[in-house]
């Protein structure tokens, strides 16, 4: 999710792409860097500077020591995923000899066995992350003679994963090359200069003519010229477009919102999330692990402790975690573990989930499970956080930033996150068979797809929203993973509309809500897939039951099943997938309603009262 600035023109490279970088800090505001192409030492030379935080201390340092006029050069802000973020560890990354820059997006998978054997001849790295690996081998080939256009297409054969390159060479100052697999790049097309962005408000202040390029394409830019080709150097094109946004609708891709753009954002955001998750030979691997595999297989006892929409993720975890490991599981709310004496061992396993890795209450409830001297495993979308650093296994969710206040991408992101947890572990403890776990892996590998399916669909719920622009209460119903999927959709109403909204296990509804039922009162129901027949029936039943009591039904059931709808008022259609899996699309028609239902009401989304991103103390 960091942001790109690639510039080759007339004006002076650092003010565009300094500009350009300003527009983009909401993509990545860990590190900020800038590389210029220096043609006044003859043949030419990098000028870089490259500071940790927020763009102001490049600009700071930049403001201390100037860097030479240039006309090209190449700039990135960044969300960390492979390293911590820091000064070395910060874009543009430099080959060995200094001829070379690079800014990247995405996650190279195989960038270890490329390092090992660059290592091996003798290239030393500056930095631990996967991007330095490409300014080697970009030098490499441009020092054997190729020019950059053509050393980008060798390269980019070799590479797997997602990502953006965007390059430069310090003896062609009249070029910037890069490439795009799976992650976003844009073409801004000027007068005498050209532009690269990672989306179009790194340029949309000079020019608003664009060139959308397709997957597996490589991309030219001089001064008066674009030229797009596929990996394998044989021609390709673009797709023109003009930008009619304003610069601040182009900051979010013309979505009204920034959590609207983030909802939309979660196909791309799932696919992240399962990058780099498998050995060579095949096995699930995680991000950073210092629990052995024998200290794994003792493991008698797992907690998850979580705050607001993380611990719904949990509660959906426990569903899954169990299934697949036979672990006992509980979840906990963070912020109440510690003080209910909870009983700890050397044998249990604390997960903790936590989007920015600075909740004070998780914080302090990995703390005592530490001193308790239990093993600590963190789910979290921030990178060199305290939470991670504090544990002794990592998983990434590769989310990208989340401007919005109210997840959405970030808590699709932590079920992926959890569903790798539970693998890996029924992985190492032999509790599924191979063939079993890469079943769930392809299972999981096409929930971008279905989730861009509900997406498409959006019309169709905004369209309720619309319908109750005036109402004051909503219920959210929901059996087996979907009860936490139905806490999530109130707990989006309550954040984004200020309305009363529960969510219920359906099976509660005869324990006491049921006496909520009136006339016209809107309900939401996730309804199982009907491979679970017995929670299918039961759902039906309950849905039924406050159908009869005057209760609006809006219902999420999965394509084909045309047993539920003569029970729905409303019946949104969910692709066809797994019952431990429906969470990641069920939850797709909550937050858009939410959103929807806010805007209607003339809230704002982005920054509901009362709330912050980040709740940093206890």
């Amino acid at each position: 999710m960091c942001g790109i600035v690639g510039y080759v023109g007339d004006k002076q490279a650092q003010d565009v792409i300094i500009d350009g970088l300003r527009r983009l800090e909401y993509r990545g505001y860990d590190s900020a860097g800038i590389a210029l192409v220096d043609t006044a030492q003859g043949s030419g030379s990098i000028a870089s500077d490259k500071r940790a935080g927020k763009l102001a201390n490049l600009e700071k340092s930049i403001a201390e020591s100037a860097l030479p006029p240039a006309t090209t050069g190449i700039g990135h802000t960044r969300w960390a995923t492979h390293g911590a973020p820091n000064d070395e560890n910060a874009h543009p990354h430099l080959g060995k000899d200094r001829r070379v820059a690079v800014v990247h997006n995405g996650i190279l998978e195989n960038f270890a066995a490329l390092r090992a054997g660059l290592e091996a001849t003798g290239h030393e790295m500056a930095s631990e992350t996967d991007t330095e690996v490409a300014a080697h081998l970009l030098e490499i080939e441009v020092q054997t003679g190729a020019d950059l256009t053509v050393a980008m297409q060798r390269v980019c054969q070799r590479l797997e994963g997602a990502f953006t390159l965007v390059a430069v060479d310090a003896q062609d100052s009249s070029r910037v090359v890069a490439a795009r697999r799976n992650s976003p790049l844009v073409v801004g097309l000027g007068e005498g200069e050209n532009f690269i962005g990672s989306d179009v408000s790194a340029f949309i202040q000079h020019t608003r003519d664009a060139l959308e390029l397709g997957q597996d394409t490589i991309v030219t830019i001089t001064s008066d010229s674009v030229e797009v080709t596929a990996f394998d150097g044989t021609p390709a094109e673009g797709k023109p477009y003009h930008v009619d946004w304003d610069l601040s609708a182009a900051e979010k891709d013309g979505f009204d919102w920034f959590m609207r753009k983030e909802i939309f954002e979660q196909p791309r955001a799932v696919a992240d999330a399962l990058l780099g998750r498998h050995t060579e030979s095949g096995a699930l691997q995680l991000d950073e692990v210092r629990i052995s595999e024998q200290e794994l297989r003792d493991i008698d006892k797992i907690i998850i402790v979580a705050c607001g929409t993380s611990c719904y993720a949990a509660m959906v975890a426990k569903y899954a975690i169990e299934h697949w490991t036979r672990i006992p599981c509980e979840v906990e709310l963070s912020h109440e573990f510690r003080y209910r004496d909870p009983i700890l061992t050397r044998q249990t396993l604390v997960v903790a989930i936590s989007q920015s890795g600075e909740t004070a209450d998780t914080l302090m409830a990995i703390r005592y499970a530490r001193e308790q001297r239990s093993k600590v495993l963190a789910i979290c979308n921030t990178n060199g956080s305290t939470i991670p650093r504090e544990s002794d296994a990592v998983i990434y969710t590769h989310a990208g930033p989340e401007i919005g206040v109210a997840s959405t991408k970030g808590f699709v992101t932590q079920l992926i996150a959890c569903y790798l947890l539970g693998l890996y572990l029924a992985q190492v403890r032999g509790t599924k068979f191979g063939d079993e776990i890469a079943a769930v892996v392809d299972d999981l590998a096409r929930m971008p797809e279905h989730v861009q399916a509900v997406l498409d669909r959006a019309d169709e719920v905004y369209a309720i929203a619309a319908q109750h622009a005036a109402t004051r209460s909503v219920l959210f119903l929901g059996r087996h993973a979907g009860f936490p999927i139905a806490l999530e959709g109130a707990l989006k109403l309550k954040e984004l509309a200020y309305i009363h909204a529960e969510g219920f296990a359906a099976g509660e509804l005869k324990h006491g809500p049921i006496a909520l039922i009136e006339e016209g009162l809107p309900v939401f129901c996730v309804v199982p897939p009907r491979g679970r027949d017995e929670l299918h029936q039961k759902m039906v039943s309950a849905i039924q039951e406050i159908r009869a009591r005057g209760a609006h039904t809006i219902v999420l059931a999965e394509e084909g099943d045309e047993s539920i709808a003569p029970y729905a008022d409303v019946l949104i259609r969910l692709p066809r997938v797994p019952t431990l899996l429906q969470p990641v699309v069920a939850v797709v028609p909550l937050q858009l309603f939410a959103c929807e239902l806010a805007t209607q009401m003339g809230h704002d989304v982005d920054q509901p009262r009362n709330l912050a991103k980040s709740v940093t103390v206890e």
